[in-house]
């Protein structure tokens, strides 16, 4: 079937100002100004209420902290404090029944955000998750998305001299091994995919050499990617350079890290030789605004990481740190975030917005999605301007970031409508809500 999205009110993509045509999943057509299609369509849509974006996309995340928001544990506190108070809940309670819960209700808000590719930083495997990956390959595919399933690793405890809980780790070669059975199973290198794998050993606090060598081994073996959080915080950097006699930057060269393969986390506390050692190796960086700030862990140099020449994405973070899964509102903290530092002109809305869109993609090693032209996949989040928030907008891209946007109306996915009328299709939100929230409140209990 060839669709024609017709006459948006404004869409991010040059020369489409009539819109763009969809056939078979992925974009065949833009349209100019007053072009029409060159050949026979099957049907139209009537954009012109709409403000076209490409499907955004999330580089970072950890969706088993929905269960865990606001926790009274953890409120108001950085990094490594949050952690301590948060690890021994997520290890004792975290089950395949509220994994499962959580991991819904993550997706289904990123969707709604108008998020089309995601990828969640899943590190914990407790006793009895052994299916987490499982989990979420089923989750995302019942709601038609995109997901780069990031295998995770936590090998070192305190007593180790690291961080994770006891009932947290595993042994590296139990690890190793189902990085290979699922890789196996979901890794789907070709254009389109639905379903890919990427291996992310959580921290250089919390794993060991031997982990991240092997780990950064195997990834070369299946062509896949690589992840790992890095630099966030000063006392991650403190910890390096006490426990490896180096620097972050240093100690991934030394595992074999330092390559376009990976793409880091959070990324905060480069010095310029080491952005620019990240930017000739092509190392990407997602950069998490909304949760440096609520853990106040410090500003992400994107602007100096992209020019050195890092992909740089954008991602949400854990929903205990964040405290949602809203990529949208995501965008407008990376613009606000950024022209702290870069002044009112330095970050555009066009700039967070390239950072959730292309920028996004190249960290996830994707080609075929993260813009609007013709062979890329028809994947689409297009928003209104109708309620109060847009009243006298006079630039509707401008808008959406500047005013706030936070709820897309519609959602394409491989060109198949995922949510409509601003509601996910197929999922019931107020059962969702329901259980989710029950379930996060059993953790409450186990205070």
């Amino acid at each position: 079937m060839r669709l024609w999205i017709k006459s948006p009110l404004a869409i991010l993509a040059a020369g489409a100002e009539n819109g763009l045509v969809i056939e078979d999943g992925r974009i065949v057509e833009l349209l100019a100004q007053g072009q029409k299609p060159l050949s026979p369509i099957d049907g139209e849509w009537d954009a012109s209420r709409h403000v076209v974006l490409p499907g955004l996309v999330n580089t970072h995340h950890h969706m088993f902290q929905t269960l865990t928001r606001a926790h009274p544990e953890a409120i108001n506190k950085e990094l490594f404090a949050w952690l301590e108070a948060l690890f021994p809940v997520w290890a004792g309670n975290l089950r395949p029944d509220n994994f499962r819960l959580a991991t819904r209700l993550a997706l289904t808000e990123l969707l709604m955000s108008g998020c089309t590719c995601v990828s969640d930083h899943q590190y914990l495997f407790p006793p009895g998750l052994d299916a987490a990956m499982d989990i979420q390959a089923e989750e995302a595919a019942a709601l038609g998305m995109r997901m780069t399933l990031t295998r995770g690793s936590l090998n070192l405890t305190a007593r180790d001299g690291g961080n994770a809980d006891s009932g947290a780790v595993q042994d590296a070669d139990v690890i190793l091994a189902d990085c290979e059975r699922v890789l196996g199973r979901y890794h789907d290198r070709s254009d389109g995919a639905m379903t890919q794998v990427a291996l992310a050993p959580c921290a250089p606090f919390n794993v060991s050499r031997l982990l991240m060598t092997e780990t950064a081994a195997l990834a070369q073996k299946h062509n896949c990617r690589l992840h790992t959080h890095l630099a966030e915080t000063l006392d991650e950097e403190r910890y390096c350079q006490t426990k490896f006699a180096c620097r972050p930057v240093d100690y991934l060269e030394d595992t074999g890290w330092l390559n376009e393969r990976v793409w880091l986390a959070h990324g905060i506390h480069f010095n310029d030789d080491e952005v620019k050692r990240l930017g000739k190796a092509r190392v990407g960086v997602c950069h998490c605004p909304t949760s440096n700030m609520v853990l106040a862990s410090g500003q992400c140099r994107t602007s100096e990481l992209e020019a050195a020449g890092s992909p740089v994405g954008l991602g949400v973070d854990g929903s205990a740190s964040n405290d949602n899964s809203n990529l949208m509102e995501g965008v407008r903290h990376a613009m606000m975030l950024g022209r702290l530092r870069y002044g009112a002109s330095g970050v555009t809305h066009l700039d967070a917005l390239r950072w959730a869109t292309e920028g996004s993609a190249r960290c996830l090693g994707r080609d075929d999605i993260g813009r609007i032209e013709p062979g890329k996949q028809a994947d689409l989040a297009l928003f209104t301007l109708d309620e109060l928030r847009f009243s006298g907008a006079g630039d509707p891209i401008a808008a959406l970031v500047l005013c706030g946007a936070h709820r897309a109306d519609r959602v394409m996915i491989k060109g198949e409508w995922r949510v409509v009328d601003g509601a996910p299709v197929g999922v019931d939100i107020a059962r969702l809500r329901q259980e989710h929230g029950a379930a996060a409140r059993a953790f409450l209990q186990k205070l």
